[in-house]
């Protein structure tokens, strides 16, 4: 699952307007919040159905070598598309950008679910990005323009539940159409499924850009845009060179490094690679979560098949519990009282991250049951809800409100980069320790872990280690989100 819940970049602020009255399902809201949370409902199930599919597709497309692009492409090239929605969003409202968003996705999902190769299908998923980064800002735009504030927390919260359905049947649902249908209709299906949504809502959208005319003075911030693009083309370059083994790879290394480097600088405020106090570590913090547990969490159904045997329906629910306590973690920070342990729910909450994705490295131990896996994903899941969502919390409380669009943007591009380049650094530990000469023979449940190349093992340990590694710096670091009096 992702970590994000992406809100407007760069966002104009709303003009209040009398409350009509009426609660997010009333007449008045009813279809459009059954529309955008549908959009959302469906955008998770794809999510989740595709760590699900994924081992099984890089097999068939003898692109195992890949697997770890089919993630971070998607995170590379959302990254640029929250900058250019966020400001879309702004110049002409959220409908184009969010038509349009939905329209990318969706072609996405088809070229991934018809690529004759892996390299194809990368392309696929990154244009997946690029549809998905369109949408989730534009809803959220959404949200801001066509709903009272009264409103507001209450649609965002059905956000974060429209997560906890596809995590409990997503994996399941997906397993089986992977293995009686293939996995290229977990792909190709999705689609059909984004038009009732569009129908429920549309009108409805309609009808409050009617009301809410956009002022068409804002322009595009053409240095904020460029340096998006440098970052994601940086972080896809750094990519391609982390996954030669030649001097080749060096060039595209460097040139990956020259530009993200400073993309990385001028979109996040100063000193948050050095975890400088207040909103700094606190924008860092979210990209060591993000990064450390999806990281992991890739790579976590392709161990159970390849190493455990599992079928892909069973390696996926491995996965259900995290989303499940996920949830769980986001609502116990919310409880009353919790504001004054924020500081300890975070380090407590990369703690148990850490606990969880070395947990589930044990299940390269023959001896340990494969089922230790699913219940590390859940104490995994309790641990990031505490930590994203506190996260999010500070970063609102620490910003100005002038200042609230902007450091919102900078907590998702720590996000997205996070995602990107700590799941690009698993991708290159599993090529260099041969995870990348996986056999085919792994299909299906009938895979055990001796049939899988040698360094496959190895590979698996050192990828969770390094992980958990991440999230126990994110633990020593939670004291710097404390400002000095």
């Amino acid at each position: 699952m992702t970590t994000a819940s992406p809100t407007s970049v760069d966002s104009a602020p709303i003009p209040s307007e009398p409350d009509p009255g009426g609660g997010v399902l009333s007449g008045r809201y009813r279809a459009l919040t059954l529309g955008i949370v549908s959009v959302v409902l469906v955008i998770a199930f794809e999510a989740t159905a595709v760590n699900t599919a994924m081992p099984t597709a890089a097999r068939q497309l003898n692109g195992i070598g890949l697997y770890a692009f089919a993630f971070s492409g998607y995170f590379t090239t959302t990254l640029f598309a929250l900058v250019v929605s966020g400001q879309w969003c702004d110049r002409r409202g959220p409908l184009q950008p969010l038509f349009t968003g939905i329209a990318v996705f969706g072609v996405g999902l088809v070229v991934a679910g018809t690529a004759p190769g892996m390299w194809v299908f990368v392309a696929g998923r990154a244009v997946q990005g690029l549809g998905g980064g369109l949408v989730i800002v534009a809803l959220y735009v959404v949200v801001g323009r066509a709903y009272p504030e009264r409103l507001r927390p209450a649609v965002f919260a059905a956000f974060s539940s429209a997560w906890v359905l596809p995590s409990i049947i997503g994996p399941l649902v997906s397993g089986a159409i992977t293995q009686h249908l293939g996995w290229r209709w977990v792909f190709l299906a999705v689609p059909v499924l984004i038009l009732l949504p569009l129908a429920v809502m549309g009108p409805a959208l309609t009808r409050s850009e009617r009301e809410h005319p956009v002022a068409r003075g804002a322009e595009f911030d053409r240095r904020r845009t460029l340096l998006a693009a440098m970052a994601a083309l940086g972080a896809g370059l750094l990519q391609y060179a982390g996954g030669r083994h030649d001097l080749i790879g060096l060039l595209p290394g460097t040139v990956g490094a020259a530009l993200l480097v400073p993309a990385v600088l001028g979109l996040l405020p100063e000193r948050t690679l050095r975890a400088g106090r207040g909103l700094p570590a606190v924008i860092l913090l979210r990209g060591l979560a993000a990064g450390a547990f999806l990281g992991a969490e890739a790579f976590v159904p392709l161990m159970m098949t390849t190493e455990r045997g599992l079928s892909p329906t069973m390696s996926g629910l491995t996965l259900t519990s995290g989303g499940l306590t996920w949830a769980l973690g986001s609502w116990l920070q919310g409880r009353p009282g919790a504001e004054r342990y924020r500081e300890a729910m975070i380090r407590g909450g990369f703690v148990l991250t850490a606990v969880a994705i070395a947990g589930a490295a044990l299940v390269l131990v023959p001896a340990v049951p494969a089922w230790v896996a699913a219940v590390a994903w859940g104490i995994g899941g309790i641990g990031m809800g505490l930590t994203v969502a506190s996260v999010s919390v500070l970063m609102m409380k620490l910003s100005a409100p002038e200042d609230a669009g902007v450091n919102s943007a900078a907590l998702q591009m720590s996000d997205a980069l996070g995602n990107v380049l700590l799941t690009g650094l698993a991708g290159v530990m599993f090529a260099v320790l041969g995870g990348g000469s996986l056999a085919a023979a792994h299909e299906g449940a009938g895979a055990t872990g001796s049939s899988g190349a040698a360094g496959s093992p190895v590979a698996f340990a050192v990828i969770l280690l390094a992980m958990a590694g991440v999230a126990l710096l994110g633990a020593l670091l939670s004291g710097r989100v404390r400002t000095r009096s």
